[in-house]
């Protein structure tokens, strides 16, 4: 059970301390409520430029890595598809270093014509070198586009197109940001080495008097349930063909999502996995397999790939892969597999709040679904699925005309 306190501050920011003193170092996480799903479709990767352009500088920062180097702490920060997220670790007695930049860079970046230039240029460079330029970088765009027809998550965290940056104006970029990163759209936790009392005190001093903004409350429209299988070929310059299959699924707050998780496990979760067993190992179809989820907050895909092994027909191997995945919604999966992968659920959930940091990153995660204390509710949402589940959520997501097919095939076949 991991113990916290919260509070939310006049301007709307929550704020969430967990008091850890095994370490002489404090994290300070800070979560925005914005993503790609909050873009503009013709204004996507926005939520990515943020993430660099405000490591650019802030209204009285010029830069945001020297003072947390001289002060003996590291950051980073990452965009999904739901969320921004900043953090810092740094030693307890410096921890008025951390907050002090979170502040400014939640007050605003500098937003200079030649800061936009500069980051605009990196995020664009990046798009190109990992979605343009890199073997099966596209995947995700393709995937996307051809699984979601309405929902924003129809794009990559990275953006549909480089043009969107290219095209975007600094008066563009500022309106996303006061509409967005603003203390009543953002979770400030603290963990570590302090005081509830001293970090509630600390927040309150820099935080406190940050003005609330009018936030742009964009309307998501649900996916539609999809009734008709989708299927996509492209040709491309890549070693090995691949596919990929691509299922709506529960979203994040729904125990099919517990269900769903234990399945992909159960079917690639570790050497001893049915795919690893029998397609990879025994049939020898695939130098690489995997099924997965992609893990977004609202309804995302369940995923099931496989890079086929020369010789191997193109058709066959991807048959099989099906068959074995159709296979958990026909048949009982066996109370040792069921078990074995609750186990697995279970030490990785107890991993991920081992350490102050991952505590600081999980808390705020949960608080954005809803309840922070949705942490202390995972290992007994895992242990709640039975056999009857497994096979209830594949027959009900694992429909055909629910599926999305993407052949990725390689040009020098």
């Amino acid at each position: 059970m991991i113990q916290f306190e919260k509070t939310t501050l006049t301007n709307g920011l929550r704020v969430i301390v967990h008091t850890d003193i095994s370490t002489p170092f404090v994290a300070v996480n800070v979560c925005y409520n914005v993503g790609s799903k909050h873009e503009d479709q013709e204004r996507t990767g926005f939520a990515h430029l943020f993430e660099h352009l405000t490591f650019g500088g802030s209204k009285h920062v010029p830069d945001f890595d020297t003072p947390v180097q001289n002060a003996g702490g590291t950051n980073n920060a990452f965009t999904s598809n739901d969320i921004t997220n900043y953090y810092i670790t740094i030693p307890a007695n410096n921890i008025e270093t951390a907050l002090w930049l979170e502040s400014d860079r939640m007050l605003g970046p500098k937003f200079t014509k030649k800061g936009l230039e500069v980051q605009r240029k990196v995020v664009i460079e990046e798009f190109r070198q990992t979605s343009l330029n890199k073997p099966y970088g596209d995947v995700w765009h393709l995937l996307r586009d051809l699984s979601y027809k309405v929902h924003p998550y129809r794009w990559p965290t990275i953006g549909l197109t480089p043009e969107h940056i290219e095209m975007a104006t600094l008066q563009e970029v500022k309106d996303f940001f006061f509409h967005h990163y603003a203390p009543n759209n953002a979770i400030l936790v603290i963990t570590g080495n302090i005081s509830n009392d001293l970090a509630f005190r600390l927040a309150e001093k820099w935080f406190g008097d940050i003005p609330e903004r009018e936030i742009r409350n964009i309307i998501i429209n649900p996916e539609p349930l999809q009734t008709v299988a989708r299927e996509l070929t492209v040709n491309r310059d890549v070693p090995i063909d691949t596919f990929y299959l691509a299922w709506h699924m529960s979203s994040r707050l729904n125990q099919d999502f517990y269900v769903s998780d234990l399945l992909s496990d159960i079917l690639s979760g570790g050497k001893s996995s049915r795919v690893e067993e029998r397609l990879i190992k025994g049939q020898k179809l695939f130098s690489e397999a995997d099924v997965f989820l992609s893990g977004e907050n609202e309804h995302g895909l369940f995923v099931a790939t496989g890079k086929i092994n020369d010789g191997v027909d193109f058709e066959s191997a991807r048959k099989a892969m099906m068959d074995e995945v159709f296979q958990t919604a026909e048949t009982l999966v066996s109370a040792y597999e069921l078990e074995k992968v609750i186990n697995k659920a279970e030490s990785e959930q107890v991993f991920n709040e081992i350490g102050y940091l991952e505590k600081a990153m999980q808390l705020a995660f949960y608080e954005i679904l809803g309840d922070a204390n949705l942490i202390n509710q995972q290992i007994a949402r895992y242990r709640e699925v039975t056999r009857e589940d497994i096979r209830r959520v594949a027959s009900d997501i694992l429909r055909s005309g629910n599926c999305n097919t993407l052949n990725y095939l390689s040009l020098k076949k």
